[in-house]
């Protein structure tokens, strides 16, 4: 088997990248509400305003950026398209973290496969090909 020859490969999903700051507004603007309404604001509705259009804002500037990150594995390696390298035999712990897959090497390195459309799977493949238990 060529060492470069790629097995398997992930991108990051715009669905995935959509619903998730669609939750973090969601989550963004009751919590504003609640620590303004908490501080005794009179405007505590701003929340429901402020923290949507923050993230939209963000999500609208980083999307050219994270929607063309590409993951792939081959038989010696995970590679994403943003330079970074993993070798397979030093995965220690593969685990998700929402839309995310983390890969947690044996010295302490984290690296973060974001908005997966199916992140179990890909927590799965990579487990299996680096020989890691999954709990």
């Amino acid at each position: 088997m060529n060492p470069e020859q790629v097995l398997e490969e992930w991108r990051a999903d715009r669905r995935t990248y959509i619903r998730d700051h669609v939750v973090l507004a969601v989550i963004g603007a009751v919590a504003t509400c609640l620590l303004l309404y908490w501080m005794g604001n009179s405007d505590w509705w701003v929340g429901v305003i402020a923290a949507p259009a923050a993230l939209a804002v963000r999500g609208f500037y980083l999307a050219s950026e994270e929607l063309v990150l590409v993951w792939q594995m081959t038989p010696q390696e995970i590679r994403g398209s943003q330079g970074k390298r993993v070798a397979l035999s030093e995965i220690e712990t593969v685990r998700s973290l929402g839309s995310s897959v983390q890969l947690v090497t044996r010295g302490g390195d984290k690296h973060l496969m974001k908005y997966m459309a199916d992140p179990a799977a890909v927590k799965r493949a990579v487990a299996r090909a680096a020989g890691v238990a999954l709990p």
